[in-house]
């Protein structure tokens, strides 16, 4: 038997360890079944060129729980150890045999699958046991050994019985970290990171009927018929899928596969994907997945983190962010890299040049399999657009490269329920919509319900009305009038609709200016200042003779304030909601206001046509509504 101590840098590392290696402690699993899943691959390896001296078999991983003895086993059919490699490999922290597996085969185990990114992974056992043995045995003929170490530096070298090749490490659990002897938290945590492991994963057993079995069926003198039951037998319970969607070829799935594996992934989401986009590069960095677009709508709140993050098949986890941009955060699937490094701060991820390229060569795939989609099959992709919008609107505003591709594939769609590219808008619209300035105007409306007075305006006048309702359309549009040369946007409640696109020709008033003067007068006595400026304008006389419209840049600027953004300009969001009342000129009804005899009665057609504009924008609640609907009722007796 051999004695010694441990050859690291500090006396007491394992305290340390158990404080610092990880954030969390049930990590413990993943990293010691990654090494027997290293270990198992190297061997597979070292089997296909003709360097093993064992035959691979179809080895798995076994992990049990010793309740009563307080120990969990996990035991691996894999390459095994020498007495000399446990001295090598688990003697020296931080030296890692995968790295050095990998150097010595570094042509031909370029694609073997080895992890070989957990360094100090073996001693993440001590974080939730006291005492830890390895029982080990490299190959048929060579010496077993055990290791065993209580958590301090020292450790014992013996040889062992162990007749069988591989490794099973025992951990002789803490007091503190009991609840690794539960069979629910072990199996909740092998679902968890090792749920696509390339090597089956058994966790005790399971009985099902036996295939092979046929029931027999007899009949009786009364010839009632009766089955014998099924014949059950004990099979290994596997708990992975060794072989997920996402580490096969596009050519070898079909549509169903990457629906099967999308309710592997997320059992409880009822709802089927709109679409997937399958990952797969090699060069200049390695990496596969497939990701989901999920139904969304105009939710920005949404739940992100529901992308899973792998490294060769191992969890790592679901927050991506500074490895997939933020827009596709919203997004579900699976990216598996094996150049992605673990376990470091997210201001390292964002200074690394490798997901630096990861980051955008998702963003190219993504909008090229969006371009695809829109190509193949417009009528579907126009179909899918309220719930795919959002994503595409928000990589529009924070990916410039996106933007400029989804000029290729993002929509325009308008109130009655067309839709167009930018270019199409553009070409359909520049005709009507360009005003005296030679600026081309787009209309759009924000609630089809609420503005269907002024889209309705609009329309008469030959204009389009586009429906953008989503949360982010005020920075969108910012932007596209930003970018786009020598275009405006117009929310189409935003002036009456010769103001928001401006003629040449002009529209002259019936009334004199003194008639205008006496007007504005009584419209200010009335109408309260602090809500609403009052404009007199001459517009059609069958156009409403009151129109309640917001601003359109203090409106936007409070919009993307909600949404964030908006220049930085907070005062915007503290300024009260403040409206321009446009009073038609031309209007019958200002007329009649006019030739009314007593002031009270002109006073009175005031307060209630301000009170009809108002209720079509939604602004009369309350008290003033109940007021507004007793006095309607009196004007009918």
């Amino acid at each position: 038997m051999t004695k010694g101590s441990i050859n690291v840098s500090v006396e007491n590392i394992f305290p340390l360890i158990k404080k610092f290696l990880y954030s969390d402690h049930e990590i413990f699993l993943r990293e010691l079944i990654s090494n027997g899943t290293d270990a198992t691959l190297k061997l597979k390896h070292l089997t296909s060129i003709g360097e093993s001296k064992s035959d691979y078999g179809n080895p798995i991983i076994e992990v049990k729980i010793d309740k009563e003895g307080k120990k969990l086993h996990i035991i691996d059919q894999g390459l095994g150890m020498s007495a000399e490699e446990v001295e090598k490999y688990i003697n020296q922290v931080a030296f890692s045999g995968a790295e050095e597996f990998l150097d010595k085969y570094k042509d031909s185990a370029k694609d073997s699958g080895i992890i070989g990114h957990f360094g100090l992974g073996f001693y993440s056992a001590f974080m939730v046991a006291e005492k830890v043995e390895i029982i080990t045995k490299s190959h048929t003929g060579a010496d077993a050994a055990h290791w065993t170490c209580d958590g301090s530096p020292e450790f014992t070298l013996e040889p062992s019985d162990k007749e069988t090749r591989g490794t099973e490490i025992i951990l002789h659990i803490a007091e503190d970290s009991t609840e690794f002897l539960e069979e629910a938290r072990i199996s909740a945590l092998l679902n968890k990171y090792n749920k696509f492991m390339p090597i089956p994963i058994k966790f005790g057993t399971e009985e099902i009927n036996d295939p092979e079995f046929t029931p027999a069926t007899t009949t009786d003198a009364e010839g009632k018929e009766t089955t014998e039951p099924h014949k059950q037998i004990t099979v290994d319970n596997i708990i992975n899928n060794p072989n997920p969607a996402w580490t096969k070829q596009p050519t070898e799935l079909e549509a169903e596969d990457y629906k099967g594996f999308y309710r592997e992934l997320y059992p409880m989401q009822f709802e089927e994907p709109l679409f997937h986009i399958h990952l797969n590069v090699d060069y200049p960095f390695n990496l596969t997945g497939i990701l989901y677009f999920p139904k969304m709508g105009n939710d920005m709140n949404m739940q992100k983190d529901k992308i899973q993050l792998y490294q060769n098949q191992v969890y790592v986890t679901d927050n991506v962010e500074g490895i997939v941009p933020e827009f596709l955060t919203m997004l579900r699937g699976v990216i598996d890299s094996p150049d992605i490094p673990l376990n470091v701060s997210r201001s390292y991820l964002q200074a690394d040049g490798a997901v630096k390229k990861i980051s955008s060569y998702i963003t190219r795939k993504v909008a090229d399999k969006l371009k695809s989609l829109f190509n193949s099959n417009r009528e579907d992709f126009e179909a899918k657009w309220d719930d795919i919008k959002l994503v595409i609107e928000y990589g529009m505003l924070s990916e410039d490269k996106f933007f400029e591709k989804a000029d290729a594939f993002a929509l325009y769609p308008t109130v009655d329920g067309k839709y167009y590219t930018y270019e199409e808008l553009f070409n359909k619209t520049k005709a009507t919509q360009t005003d005296k300035d030679g600026k081309l105007v787009l209309l759009y409306a924000s609630n089809k319900d609420q503005q269907h007075s002024y889209i309705e305006a609009a329309k008469a006048k030959g204009y389009e009305v586009l429906m953008l309702d989503s949360p982010i359309v005020p920075h969108l549009i910012q932007k596209l009038e930003s970018t786009k040369e020598n275009i405006s946007f117009a929310r189409v409640d935003g002036d009456h609709i010769d103001n928001l696109i401006k003629k040449d020709e002009t529209t002259i008033s019936k009334l004199s200016e003194e008639q205008q003067t006496e007007l504005d007068t009584l419209l200010k006595e009335v109408v309260p200042s602090e809500k609403f400026a009052v404009q007199l304008e001459a517009m059609d006389s069958d156009a409403s003779p009151f129109i309640i419209t917001q601003p359109e840049f203090m409106r936007r600027m409070k919009e993307m304030q909600q949404t964030g953004g908006g220049g930085g300009m907070q005062m915007f969001g503290n300024m009260p909601e403040m409206y321009n009342l446009i009073v038609n000129t031309n209007s019958p009804l200002v007329s009649e206001i006019l030739e009314t005899e007593t002031k009270e009665n002109k006073e009175r057609l005031i307060t209630q046509s301000l009170d009809l504009a108002r209720l079509s924008q939604g602004l009369l609640k309350g008290e003033e509504l109940t007021n507004f609907i007793k006095r309607s009722y009196e004007l009918l007796k």
